[in-house]
């Protein structure tokens, strides 16, 4: 694998899981989910950091933000005649 191919894969799996980035130790955690070993990709980078920004530069993650749920209208209190 090229390192452009690793970042896709990294960025892909990050994107599938929801999420723009993760720690070192929550990638290890995912156990043998993961597209590329990070021992692979340490090797290749050289530290997990530049894993992080070479895949932010190349392949952004983007998170589709939640649509807030839209407020209602407040309800017009109708004035009452006073004779």
């Amino acid at each position: 694998m090229t390192k452009n191919m690793m970042v896709k894969a990294l960025s892909d799996f990050m994107a599938s899981k929801g999420v723009e980035s993760m720690t070192l130790a929550e990638y290890k955690a995912e156990g043998n989910d993961v597209p590329v070993k990070d021992y692979l990709l340490r090797r290749t980078f050289g530290s997990w950091n530049r894993v992080l920004s070479a895949m932010k530069k190349r392949h952004p993650v983007v998170i589709a933000a939640p649509t807030p749920a839209p407020t209602p209208a407040p309800k017009k209190k109708e004035k009452k005649d006073v004779k």
